[in-house]
Order: structure tokens, then C-alpha cells, then sequence
């Protein structure tokens, strides 16, 4: 199996104000729910990198919110990516990219496959300049990095393999069976796109949504608690391959729930995540 959670097949130059490409999605990107979905990091990590080849937008600049809207479950299989810039800007600029299903990467044909016109993701992210010279603004205190490297576990059969097995979990605070708040090191094992180091915002973005998994307070083998979307804010670049996260959880009786999550890298505190839960019986 290829060391990446995408096979690029075809893909435009990066640059222009709209950029595009196909993508194969390995088995590195099967979620905890159904073998033939997705776990949505991987897809958020896709859409931010097509987000970033974008041009026209402020340069230096920062991808400094990100939210995406999972609209269906999201097949493993051959994926296009349409980006855009909505607004252009020389200070900030609001870009859109969509993910599409275009075939499954094993060609087999299922009942429930997405209409391939009809998005299956959508991410609206803006990206806002950034300055080489300090601006003199007053310090704000942000979170420092957790103290020590954290250990890694076994993993529980029932958070199954693909994404899980694709990403280096050091826990800090928590495990896999403990429920509630954790905080965790991350490191991808595999990269975005076959044959390119993903960026550090990539990195980010292909772990924000793991704020509810890694916080669960339910056990996933007996109730679904699936996030609808992700919003990822970032106030500076992150730095490094290794991403941490401190997350908590909430589940009301009633069937919603919300996942929050502090992101940051061996300097500190870069950013925060949030994902809406819908909670049902497995």
C-alpha cells in the first residue's frame, strides 16, 4: 500500500485563481464507521492543500479558518477537487474548494454511491496576509505545549485501522478507552499526497477532526457520535511535523453533541478546532 492517503492521477498547476485535480484514495483514509467511507481528516487535508495552491490570494499569507461541511459520507474512491477564489484580496481573500466522488478506487459500483455532480464536501477557508516584521502588538498568552512526548498505545479493535493506523498517537493525557478530555501528540505516518512532505497546515488539517475520537466519552462500538462539519482557526503558521491537541467532548441525551479542541506544535498553542456531533444508536 502507498505511503499517502492519495494517489494523484491528474491535477492542475498550482497558482491560478481556480485549480483542480483527481485524486485515488488509498485505504489510509478508511474512517471508524464504515470500511467504504472516509475518516473527514484526510478530505480536510485534500481541501486545504487544493486551498493553497490557489493564487491570487495574499502572499505571504495564512490559512487562517477553515470550515468544512461534510454534505455525505464521503466513499473511498476517486475524488476531484475544484477550488476557487471567491474574494480576491492584496490583505484577505475568501477561497472555496469542493470534493466530488468520482468513481471508488476499487471500480465496484454500490447502490449508494453519490451522484458525482453533486458535492460530497465543501470547505470555505479564508486566508489573511501575514507580515515578516513584528507589528508590535501587546504578547497574549497562548497554551504551551504538553509536557513530554506522551506514549503510544495499542490500539482497541473497535476504532478498526486505515486513518487510525495511519497517524502516530502519543497520549499525554487519556487513551483510546478512557473516556473523556485527552490530550495527544499526532504525527502523520503516511503524507497527503503521494510524493510531496506535507505542509504543516496539512498536518493540522488532517487532525483536527479527531478532536471527538480522541475525547469520546461514548464508546464507538455501541453509539455513533459523527460529526457534520469542522472548523479549524489558526492565528500563526504552524511549525514541524508533530501536532498536538488538548480535546473535550459533549453529548446531550437528545441525540447532539459538540467536540472543542486547543491545536498547537512544539512552540505552543497555534490554533483551535470544533466539530457538531450527531449522536445515534450503532
Amino acid at each position: 500500500m502507498t505511503e499517502a492517503f492519495y494517489l494523484p492521477l491528474d491535477e492542475s498547476a498550482p497558482g491560478g485563481s481556480a485549480v483542480a485535480g483527481v485524486y485515488r484514495s488509498t485505504g489510509h483514509t478508511r474512517g471508524p464507521w464504515d470500511t467504504r467511507h472516509q475518516h473527514a481528516g484526510p478530505p480536510t487535508a485534500l481541501l486545504g492543500r487544493a486551498v493553497e495552491r490557489l493564487g491570487h490570494a495574499p502572499s505571504p499569507g495564512l490559512l487562517a479558518r477553515a470550515t468544512v461541511e461534510v454534505l455525505a459520507p464521503i466513499p473511498v474512491a476517486d475524488l476531484r477537487v475544484e477550488a476557487h477564489v471567491l474574494r480576491e484580496g492584496a490583505k484577505v481573500a475568501l477561497c472555496e474548494a469542493q470534493l466530488y466522488a468520482v468513481a471508488r478506487a476499487d471500480h465496484s459500483p454500490h447502490a449508494d454511491d453519490p451522484d458525482p455532480g453533486v458535492p460530497v464536501a465543501r470547505m470555505l477557508a479564508w486566508r489573511l496576509r501575514t507580515t515578516r516584521d513584528p507589528l508590535g502588538v501587546p504578547d497574549t498568552p497562548v497554551a504551551a505545549p504538553p509536557d513530554g512526548d506522551g506514549v503510544e498505545l495499542p490500539r482497541p479493535e473497535n476504532w478498526g485501522g486505515g486513518y487510525v493506523d495511519a497517524v502516530e498517537w502519543r497520549w499525554v493525557d487519556g487513551e483510546f478507552e478512557r473516556p473523556g478530555p485527552a490530550t495527544v501528540w499526532t504525527r502523520l505516518r503516511v503524507g497527503v499526497v503521494d510524493g510531496e512532505e506535507p505542509t504543516p497546515v496539512q498536518r493540522v488539517l488532517a487532525v483536527a477532526d479527531s478532536g471527538s475520537g480522541v475525547s469520546a466519552v461514548a464508546d464507538p462500538g455501541s453509539l455513533y457520535f459523527v460529526n457534520t462539519e469542522v472548523s479549524v482557526h489558526l492565528h500563526r503558521e504552524p511549525v514541524g511535523d508533530a501536532i498536538w491537541m488538548s480535546a473535550e467532548s459533549v453529548l446531550d441525551p437528545h441525540g447532539v453533541g459538540m467536540a472543542r479542541s486547543t491545536l498547537g506544535d512544539r512552540h505552543g498553542g497555534v490554533g483551535g478546532g470544533a466539530q457538531t456531533l450527531f449522536l445515534d444508536r450503532r
